[in-house]
């Protein structure tokens, strides 16, 4: 498998043409598959129309003919988005997501839907109304959620590059567990039109790469102002491929002791101490820092999160569009019986959650005194970004867990997002690396930088790759007697 800058040379080079290579990645799609269950659909006439369409486009365009993965809750014109939801299980999209329209308008071929936690609730990938995806490295183990179909056909090599989201770590928990790179951006940084909602405050579409330059021209093609969302920024964007390779010397690390030891398994900071070494090497220095709010995120975040989930999901009632209960016999049964059998258990689960917390007597005691601690993190994390350039974590507190291990113990599946969480409250980008594996099982590392400083992100995530490059380590085919 190879690179957005390889593939380009093959084209260049008259070695293959975009059916061929096109066609090699569904090929390696059939193989992986029946294993680890990453797409949910793979749009074959369509694709068939997206190559002849480029044959009158200039193959001078920065994703000429690349195919790239789509996260099935970011709508698709003319090919379904379900948001692995029973209750959108035959929507079929009228128009695209801002962001499919950025990547097909500059050469990009839309290779397939891939798998999620339904409507982007969930941490392990498992919640989905079409079966769990698999850890490629261990199809036993889950690939982390709720971007678990994207960051697993990355690894698998099923695609170059993956589109996911992320509202509370759904890119950087799966690049972590299944060993790719995953970036969520600055909120407002990449226009969230087209995207399904879960909590609009916090939610943001980013890429998933093997390398930091693939993220870096795969963010300057969907970065940028979007009328068509009000939370959009007017931020002029930079030349994110610029100072990839500048040096980072005498830059400064920030080291949170609220998010390294306390909760983390030996496995993970084991495998994490090299990163240590690696800094120095790279002529940074560190510095513990503190921020104290960061023992509340956790709370902060299922409060706020299921609260805009119970407006957002409200919609779904079976009367415009998706799965409608035909056997009621007035409207609220119809209402009821609908979204009791369209919603999963997770779901239903946040839906009550956000309900309880909006309910009258209980707003000022929840919602709103969320929303006053969340501002305390924002601050927090602009004062230490004062002194600090980069923040370092663990991405996750755990090596990926077997199947079926947490899903029976939300609270325990809630805390594998305790690192990537406080990044969504405060609206900073940050980026998850491989640093690592423990037991053949990925370990990654990640990187915080202050708002829209993505820039200065990518360039300190590519120099710490020059030193932890895991780009060409690709997880190998499993034995059929192990599906």
């Amino acid at each position: 498998m190879r690179t957005l800058r390889e593939i380009k040379k093959i084209y260049e080079n008259k070695e293959a043409n975009v059916k061929e290579v096109v066609e090699s990645y569904l090929e390696k799609i059939k193989e992986w598959e029946p294993y680890i269950n990453a797409f949910l659909h793979i749009p074959y006439e369509d694709i068939e129309k997206q190559i002849k369409e480029l044959e009158s486009k200039s193959p001078n365009l920065p994703l000429y003919g690349i195919p790239i993965a789509i996260k099935d809750n970011i709508l698709t014109k003319n090919i379904k988005t379900t948001c692995a939801s029973k209750i959108l299980e035959n929507f079929i999209p009228p128009y695209d997501a801002t962001v499919v329209k950025r990547l097909k308008e500059n050469g990009a071929i839309i290779i397939g839907k891939t798998n999620l936690d339904e409507f982007a609730m969930g941490s392990s990938c498992e919640n989905s109304a079409f079966g769990p995806t698999k850890n490629p490295w261990d199809i036993e183990r889950v690939p982390g959620g709720s971007s678990g179909g994207s960051a697993a056909c990355v690894s698998a090599g099923e695609a170059p590059i993956s589109l996911g989201s992320d509202t509370g770590g759904s890119i950087r928990l799966p690049a972590s567990f299944t060993g790719v790179i995953g970036l969520k951006p600055t909120y407002g940084l990449v226009s969230r039109f087209g995207l399904v909602a879960f909590a609009s405050s916090l939610d943001q579409i980013g890429p998933f790469g093997r390398t930091v330059e693939d993220i870096a021209i795969t963010l300057q093609i969907i970065a940028g102002h979007d009328p068509m969302d009000s939370t959009s920024s007017p931020y002029e964007i930079p030349n994110y491929l610029e100072g990839l390779g500048k040096s980072v010397k005498n830059w400064r690390v920030g080291i949170p002791k609220e998010l390294w030891y306390k909760g983390v398994s030996e496995e993970v900071l084991k495998t994490l101490e090299n990163s240590f070494g690696v800094f120095k090497e790279m002529g940074v220095t560190i510095e513990e820092i503190s921020l104290p709010s960061l023992e509340y995120a956790l709370p902060v975040y299922y409060i706020i999160s299921t609260s805009e989930a119970s407006s957002n999901l409200a919609r779904y009632d079976g009367v415009k569009y998706g799965y409608r209960d035909f056997t009621a016999e007035d409207l609220i049964s119809m209402y009821k019986q609908t979204r009791g059998k369209g919603f999963g258990s997770e779901v239903k689960r946040r839906i009550i959650l956000g309900t309880y917390a909006l309910s009258a007597g209980y707003y000022d005691a929840y919602y709103l005194k969320a929303t006053k601690v969340r501002r305390l993190i924002r601050i927090e994390f602009e004062e230490a970004f004062k002194k600090v350039d980069i923040i370092a974590s663990p991405t996750s507190p755990v090596l990926p867990f077997k199947l079926g291990e947490r899903i029976s113990d939300p609270l325990q599946m809630y805390l594998t997002d305790i690192m990537t969480i406080p990044v969504n409250l405060a609206g900073i980008p940050a980026i998850s690396m491989p640093a690592g594996f423990y037991n053949n099982l990925p370990v990654g590392i990640q990187f915080m930088s202050s708002f829209f400083t993505e820039d200065k992100l990518l360039q300190f995530a590519y120099a710490y790759q020059q030193f932890v490059d895991f780009s060409k380590k690709y997880p190998t085919l499993p034995n059929k007697e192990r599906v």
